[in-house]
């Protein structure tokens, strides 16, 4: 059983930039793949971006293409989404997930799940 928790999120203007950390616990961490999803009320979840086990592989979502960046350090079970020239269409409650494979996510299919932490951007 792998537990996630969230942080980081938090208010900033548009244009400006914001990092959300998951760290990872129970479990071998570098056997999953790791992804970042989002979600406003209303709409469905929306894949952001996702790193495979030992983070030689980035895939991203096109809305945050060329914007965000994910990475992941294994020693520390840690993954982290840095977000930078925020948009108000950004605003989502961000969750981290951890799967078998950065496929698998990018399809929505994700083993676990974190509780998700809220990033707004204001304009």
């Amino acid at each position: 059983q792998v537990q996630l928790v969230e942080s980081g999120g938090g208010l900033v203007q548009a244009g400006g930039s914001l990092r959300v950390s998951c760290v990872a616990s129970g479990g071998t961490f570098s056997e999953y793949a790791m992804g970042w999803f989002r979600q406003t009320p209303g709409k469905e979840r929306e894949f952001v971006g996702a790193i495979s086990r030992f983070g030689g592989a980035t895939y991203y979502g096109d809305s945050v293409l060329g914007r965000f960046t994910i990475s992941r350090d294994n020693a520390k079970r840690t993954v982290h989404l840095q977000m930078n020239n925020l948009k108000p269409e950004d605003t989502a409650v961000y969750y981290c997930a951890a799967g078998g494979s950065s496929a698998t996510l990018r399809s929505n299919d994700a083993a676990y799940w974190g509780q998700g932490t809220q990033v707004t951007v204001s304009s």
